[in-house]
């Protein structure tokens, strides 16, 4: 395994929740000497300087200020939530066992939650003499599992099996004797009595790089985890611009956007109009030479399923990072924001491949033409080809991370400047 790969791994093995992801990715700000903001105080922005803020513990904005008159902005924008269970209010269900009641986060394959150990990690609302304070819990034990019904039981299981998530996907935490243990553990281990939370079911089982050549990579949340570190990476260790360079990461993709860390909230359009004001820039002027990558997989072409895949537009992993097109706007690609961004990887001499859904099956969607109607840039979707999105365990190429690190590299270490309709890389 090469470096990049194992500084991924060991960062999707920390990551078991939005609140957790955040946090590791802010650490790894701080430590390349950002220095953190607050979005209702007064800011000082200075030449040179590097800057971060978040919001609700589950979104972050980072960025530098050039020493030169800036020209533009050139953005990312990934997510840190996954599809997963939330656990309810009163989530204790008691009785021959003691279970945590859950319900969906996101669109989910759901078998692939069955008969694994699982645990809980997220953030709760602690009662403190100083006010109402957040605080990240994880429980690192094998703590619960989701039983399946026996084929005995279920003949049909092979067959045309589907699940109830009021009923099949309930886990199993213990004996009845267990009853009250669960909020019992939280309460230690958050310090406090607890008035709110907001908590998630994770998979035990670790990053794994696999494969006759060790080719793969595979761990929960690498849709869209993987490109959430490989843009930061990108974003740390690119070279001076012209341009302000932006890293952003959305909360609440999975389930639309829309919520006040998500791609459909303000924090970026009004992050980005107040460091013009900080700074004295005219935004629109700004947003005339910006440019957006949407980062956010896709779907590789299946080993056993090809006939899913567009034969001419059908990503293979491990040979380049994906962009993707839809003509009903799905996804943001035109033909300008495709040419540029095959511009600059062609500078970082990293392959491109294209991804678009067959005719007849409609595709998913993501947070880049939610962020355009924000912040309306030219945009890109982009991603690392992928396979079993929406599992609790997904697969990508190692060769890929490694592309969309260099791709991201070359593309922070850019500016665009556009005038009478022609774009120029600078």
């Amino acid at each position: 395994m090469d470096k990049i790969t194992e500084q991924l791994k060991d960062f999707l093995d920390n990551a078991h929740s939005v609140y957790h992801s955040v946090s590791a990715l802010e650490w790894m700000l701080e430590e390349a000497g950002y220095t953190c903001l607050t979005e209702g105080a007064q800011w000082e922005l200075y030449p040179g300087g590097k800057y971060y803020l978040t919001r609700g513990g589950s979104a972050l904005m980072a960025f530098r200020i050039p020493y030169g008159a800036p020209v533009g902005f050139m953005m990312s924008a990934s997510h840190s939530d996954r599809p997963t269970f939330k656990v309810k209010e009163n989530g204790e269900l008691t009785g021959t066992y003691t279970r945590l009641a859950t319900e969906k986060y996101g669109g989910m394959l759901m078998g692939t939650w069955l008969d694994r150990p699982l645990s809980v990690a997220g953030r709760v609302l602690v009662d403190t003499p100083t006010g109402v304070q957040s605080r990240l819990v994880e429980i690192d034990k094998d703590l619960l599992l989701i039983p399946n019904v026996a084929i005995h039981m279920n003949r049909k299981a092979n067959d045309e099996q589907s699940f109830n998530p009021a009923v099949d996907t309930i886990p199993l935490m213990g004996s009845k004797e267990s009853a009250g243990k669960f909020w019992d553990m939280l309460k230690e281990q958050a310090g406090g009595e607890i008035l709110g939370h907001d908590l998630y079911l994770y998979i035990r089982q670790k990053a794994s790089v696999w494969g006759i050549n060790e080719e793969y990579i595979s761990s929960a949340a690498l849709d869209d985890l993987a490109c959430a570190w490989c843009c930061l990476h990108g974003f740390l260790n690119a070279e001076e611009s012209q341009a302000i360079p932006v890293y952003c990461v959305f909360d609440s993709e999975e389930v639309g956007s829309c919520s006040m860390q998500g791609a459909a909230s303000t924090f970026l359009e009004h992050s980005l109009e107040k460091i013009c004001t900080v700074l004295g820039l005219d935004t629109y002027a700004m947003f005339s030479d910006s440019f957006m990558l949407s980062a956010d997989n896709g779907h590789a072409i299946h080993p056993n399923h090809p006939e899913y895949a567009d034969p001419k537009n059908a990503p293979v992993m491990g040979q380049g990072v994906v962009l993707k097109f839809n003509a009903n706007q799905r996804y943001t690609t035109d033909g300008v924001s495709a040419a540029v961004f095959r511009k600059i990887c062609e500078k970082a001499d990293v392959p491109v491949q294209t991804y678009c859904n067959r005719a007849d099956i409609p595709g998913g969607s993501t947070l880049g033409n939610i962020s355009l109607a924000k912040v309306s840039v030219p945009t890109a979707d982009i991603g690392l080809p992928q396979l079993a999105m929406h599992s609790c365990y997904e697969t990508a190429a190692v060769a890929d991370v490694v592309h969309l690190c260099d791709a991201m590299r070359a593309f922070y270490s850019s500016a665009l400047s556009v005038s009478e309709g022609n774009y120029r890389i600078i």
